[in-house]
């Protein structure tokens, strides 16, 4: 069996990974169960799967919770009982149990993006080290690796598909009005509330761009995103030949999540939704509009421009995201929020993981003290 520890398993991405672990008993066990402040469904989660660790952030929790030894993730990512570790834990948060687990040479479905995006050469460095394995779980993501086994040589393009959001038809005097409730209806995902947000600015497209620069060792130029509204081709990879291949599926997380859970395996699983080709009356392709969507370029510059200024960028966006869901800003005053800090930021080239770290920490600072200002207006 394979002893599963899930950090951030009451999020979108926890809850589907163990909607897949139910789909096979005999194959996994769960060992550890990380989450935030939701110890309500963190505590239905240890009855049904008895783990014997537990990590969470709320002062009070149920004795169901508290019977559990309870373990920080960083030590939840590199304990020598567990096999494969779940990343699933939002922004930030995820950086330090991921490199934890890659140092320790452990498995990883990694399912969250800014650790790569903020640290990918330290990570991807400390993988090759050890041998840890990093399995992307993003649904382009993990379609670029699927496309690329059994290749024996280099891709020379990658293509990021987007669904263009909920506002891909929107003008820039109507952006300017989004409220929260309109950007979390995503047309095709069902996600958690800051990547659903970040989808509708498509800044989760940038920074999917950073993380499959250092995920598949591509550069930047040969990284091409095409907004496809479907959903259907998860994304695609370009051979010196010309010959591209895709990757395609209904749009449900559970696929990704499956195949990083069991590589290098692929086993049938009746709950997944198969595609009904009858009934797929088009699939259409068009170039994103970085005009409408500038989260998008800024990322992508932040990413080229590489050293601390992607950890800024992420930092930023958080904490602008969760002053847009609380009201406090506009949709648009995402994008000028983060370019603000972004344009402040003096950045270090080389960063170590505790300079990366501190930036983060200023970004945040900085982000909201700009925003309690109200210089944005």
């Amino acid at each position: 069996m394979r002893r599963l520890a899930i950090l951030g398993s009451t999020g979108s991405i926890g809850r589907q990974a163990l909607d897949v672990v139910r789909a096979f008993p005999d194959l996994f066990q769960v060992v550890a169960l990380a989450a935030g402040q939701n110890v309500e469904l963190l505590a239905s989660q240890v009855r049904e799967f008895h783990p014997w660790f537990i990590s969470h952030t709320a002062e009070e929790a149920s004795p169901a919770v508290t019977k559990c030894p309870r373990l920080s993730l960083e030590e939840m990512a590199c304990h020598m009982e567990i096999d494969l570790v779940v990343i699933a834990a939002a922004g930030g948060a995820g950086l330090v149990p991921t490199l934890a687990a890659v140092r320790a040479g452990k498995r990883v479905a990694l399912a969250n993006k800014e650790s790569l995006v903020t640290a990918g050469d330290i990570i991807m460095a400390e993988a090759r080290r050890t041998g840890a394995e990093i399995m992307p779980v993003d649904s382009e993501h993990s379609a670029i690796w699927q496309c690329l086994r059994g290749e024996s040589q280099p891709s020379a393009r990658l293509v990021l598909t987007a669904s263009g959001g909920p506002f891909r038809k929107s003008s820039l005097d109507e952006l300017d009005s989004v409220t929260p409730e309109q950007a979390l209806r995503h047309p095709s995902w069902q996600m958690g509330r800051k990547v659903t947000i970040d989808s509708a600015t498509l800044m989760n497209k940038g920074l999917e761009v950073i993380e499959a620069h250092w995920l598949f060792g591509m550069p930047f130029e040969d990284i091409r995103i095409i907004v496809h509204p479907q959903s259907i081709v998860h994304s695609m990879v370009e051979f010196a030949d010309g010959s591209v291949k895709a990757q395609m599926s209904n749009p449900d997380m559970r696929f990704p999540i499956q195949y990083a859970l069991c590589y290098p395996e692929r086993l049938p699983n009746p709950s997944l939704p198969a595609l009904d080709w009858s009934t797929i009356k088009e699939l259409t392709f068009e170039a994103p509009n970085f005009d409408l969507f500038p989260c998008l370029k800024l990322a992508i510059e932040a990413g080229k421009r590489g050293g601390t200024y992607p950890a800024v960028l992420c930092a930023a966006d958080e904490v602008a995201v969760e002053l847009f869901l609380s009201r406090r800003i506009k949709f648009t005053d995402i994008f000028r929020l983060v370019e603000a800090i972004l344009s402040e930021h003096r950045a270090t080239t080389h960063p170590a993981i505790e300079e990366i770290i501190a930036a983060d920490a200023w970004a945040r600072e900085r982000a909201a003290a700009i925003a309690a200002e109200g210089s944005l207006c």
